[in-house]
């Protein structure tokens, strides 16, 4: 039989995953025998490209954060199936005044980090304000800057006080930038350098090293956990490999139980098209979205006139067609179709690409045609496609004898250094949301603290329009002021969006729980796989 599994989308204007995969199971057995999941995420700890990869003060990218979901716990979190966070280390939370500025959280009884050390009030306080305190360079302590103050009453209670209303904030909350750290292990006035994490997740870790890279992490659950989420593994391994081409044979010989991200797109087909029953490939709907951010200062693209003929000429449709297939789709604004508050901005202000329509708007401008660019974009983040998808990006704006453009790869590390130092005057990201919705992808890009570092800033959208949409607790109420946001942006382009894409797990035959292994963010949710009879 063809062994494709699709997870279906729910209701409610939310991707997420509702139905289980061929033979998934509430239960699973806990044997002791590891199940094996490969990923091609790199994990390298040095001065230069980042000590502290693994410190929830620091780390701000899917792979790192993959490893701290399931090792560092929050006080909400994500629900099976997505959807509204709920109580995790908490045993309740919720805002206490109309205003929605006052949080409080009351612990679980009986907390303990995997060490046995009782968890209390004050660890969380410490945590939060170490965050905001140390405001690493990877830009996460943005998601926390909405906190005024934190209050501790008692050994189980914590109160935020806001800076304004934020309605969002419980999803902040679920991430890992909001983990509970035990003093005795980080300083609060320095990252913890290299790979040690430890907390009160539902796994303790144990990492090998070689070198400054992290080659493979070892899950194993962890006894002394209490919190809402149900594991159903006693171990589970990550193994990190150099390419995909090297995953999926391991995973095709028996080396490794299940594959993630990032498996090309040749190998997304060939696997969902093969007629064995010995691997499944599951696709789910996925929030990931590629686009091109600019230096808006740089010379070359400083004139808005530039990036709007950017937009104006380059053909989504085209460029996933002749690269992902049907596992992209196109994407006209900064928030994905499926979460409350998108819109289509750049097709409604550009329309379908038009060289004529480009021409016009750099001789309106005075801009000198072709205008020469460098499009740079990382060979090892992004998946092996990213090349391919480049060069049909640079193709596109050369055919149109608008621009002169070439490209130029480097390692993640050193691209994303790069970048936040404004090294490049264009250059390709992605984007993995830090919680489903509408304010995570913009906020991150366009707020105070953004994480791109970018010199771009709209007072309106800063001052009022995100604001506004984070007073509104009913996500649709903050549809008109999300709506502006997208305008503005098709308008001024700091970014063009590209594309959305789907999410795929190829997993061997016995292994249960896939449909749940991965939310609508990207998030690994390990302890839901098991080993069982799948059908």
């Amino acid at each position: 039989m063809n062994r494709k599994t699709l997870v279906l989308a729910a209701a409610m204007g939310l991707l997420a995953p509702v139905l289980a995969a061929c033979g998934d199971s509430e239960g699973g057995s806990g044997d002791g025998e590891a199940i094996v999941v490969g990923t091609t995420d790199r994990f390298t700890a040095s001065k230069e490209d980042g000590p502290a990869p693994l410190d929830p003060a620091w780390a701000y990218d899917v792979g790192s954060w993959n490893i701290l979901r399931q090792t560092v716990q929050t006080l909400m979190v994500q629900p099976r199936g997505d959807g509204e966070p709920v109580p995790e280390a908490a045993e309740s939370c919720g805002f206490t005044d109309a205003g929605n500025e006052r949080y409080s959280c009351t612990l679980r009884d009986g907390l303990k980090f995997s060490n046995g050390e009782a968890i209390t009030a004050k660890d969380v306080k410490f945590s939060i304000e170490r965050a905001l305190s140390l405001e690493g360079d990877s830009g996460v302590f943005a998601l926390l800057s909405i906190i005024d103050t934190v209050e501790t009453q008692g050994d189980r209670e914590v109160i935020f006080h806001l800076k304004s209303a934020d309605a969002t904030f419980p999803y902040k909350l679920s991430t890992p930038v909001a983990g509970i750290v035990n003093a005795d292990s980080y300083d609060k006035g320095a990252l913890r350098e290299g790979f040690e994490v430890d907390g009160s997740g539902p796994y303790t870790f144990e990492g090998k090293v070689e070198g400054d890279t992290l080659v493979s992490a070892t899950f194993t659950k962890n006894p002394s956990y209490k919190g809402a989420l149900e594991v159903k593994n006693d171990k589970v391994e990550m193994v990190s490999y150099d390419s995909s081409e090297a995953m999926v044979a391991a995973l095709e010989k028996g080396d490794i139980d299940m594959a993630t991200r990032t498996m090309s797109p040749e190998q997304i087909e060939e696997l969902g098209n093969a007629t064995d029953d010995e691997i499944e490939l599951v696709e789910s709907p996925g929030l990931e979205i590629r686009y091109l951010a600019f230096n808006t200062e740089a010379p070359t693209v400083k004139d808005k006139a530039v990036r709007q003929a950017m937009a104006q000429v380059i053909n989504r449709s085209e460029l996933i067609g002749n690269v992902y297939g049907s596992q992209a789709e196109p994407l006209f604004s900064l928030v994905p179709a499926g979460v409350t508050g998108h819109t289509n901005a750049f097709f409604n202000t550009y329309g379908d690409p038009s060289v004529a329509k480009a021409r016009k708007a750099l001789e309106e401008a005075g801009v000198s045609t072709p205008v020469k660019l460098t499009l740079h974009y990382t060979n090892d983040h992004y998946g092996p496609a990213a090349k391919t998808e480049f060069e049909q990006l640079s193709k596109q704006l050369n055919d149109s004898g608008l621009f002169d453009t070439d490209i130029e790869s480097e390692t993640w590390n050193k691209f994303k250094t790069a970048a936040q130092n404004e090294k490049y005057d264009v250059y390709g990201m992605g984007w993995f949301p830090d919680y489903p919705d509408a304010d995570a992808f913009t906020a991150p890009f366009l707020g105070e603290d953004n994480f791109l570092s970018s010199p771009y800033a709209n007072p309106k959208i800063i001052n009022d329009l995100i604001p506004e949409s984070r007073r509104q607790a009913d996500r649709l109420s903050a549809s008109d002021s999300l709506a502006e946001i997208q305008n503005i942006v098709a308008t001024e382009v700091p970014l063009i969006p590209l594309w959305q894409g789907k999410q795929y797990i190829a997993a061997r035959d016995g292994v249960t729980g896939t449909a749940y292994a991965i939310n609508s963010s990207s998030s690994l949710q390990l302890w839901e796989l098991a080993r069982g009879v799948t059908e």
